[in-house]
């Protein structure tokens, strides 16, 4: 019994497992609250934004599954589509200092702009603990919000699991058939789907 103990304990150290009370993010519950501060400077907490749909974009500018989605555009014309109808989109970093993904806020504004990246911010969480809560596995990894706070959608961002951007064309795009359905009072027919992409950098 007291070996099982410890085994948990370390586990929790390792990040492992969930500290306890931390809520985990499960699709038709309320999503996990966090504030995390954005490159502005400013802190975001997604209680601040209760009314509004909500999409948690993770994301790492040097994977190449990322690449795909920002260098055909397509990451930045959902951002604009969404943003423009009052859709909030935050886009999270959970790389930790030293690896893939993390930058200074200087190379990230520069990153950003590079990118033609338009969300409603981006937040950095270097120590992982937003990641955790959500789960995040892969760059990107998606989550739809709705205005009461409840999780819609998580998985990936579409159902071409790879990192050509002639895959474009043609797939379904999970979260767009999730804000659409969702904005037009219908239930979102895909809830849920595996995430692809790089792993996420904890």
């Amino acid at each position: 019994m007291r070996g099982s103990i410890y085994v948990v304990v370390a586990m929790l150290m390792l990040g492992l497992l969930p500290a306890f009370g931390q809520a985990e993010a499960v699709v038709g519950e309320a999503a996990p609250a966090f504030t995390l501060k954005g490159v502005d400077g400013r802190e975001y907490s997604l209680s601040d934004f209760k009314g509004k749909y909500v999409v948690l974009e993770w994301v790492n500018y040097d994977c190449p599954f990322v690449r795909r989605h920002y260098g055909s555009g397509n990451m930045q014309g959902l951002q604009k589509e969404y943003t423009a109808e009052g859709v909030v989109w935050l886009s999270i970093c959970s790389s930790a200092p030293g690896k893939q993904g993390y930058f200074d806020i200087p190379e990230l504004k520069e990153r950003m702009q590079k990118a033609e990246a338009v969300p409603t911010a981006y937040l950095t969480d270097p120590k992982g603990e937003v990641g955790r809560k959500y789960e995040a596995k892969t760059t990107p990894h998606m989550f739809v919000i709705n205005p009461e706070g409840v999780l819609l959608y998580a998985g990936a961002i579409d159902d071409r699991p790879s990192t050509s951007v002639d895959d474009n064309e043609g797939a379904t795009n999970y979260v767009r058939a999730a804000l659409d359905a969702a904005m037009q009072g219908k239930p979102v027919e895909v809830q849920t789907s595996k995430p692809y992409g790089c792993s996420v950098k904890y």
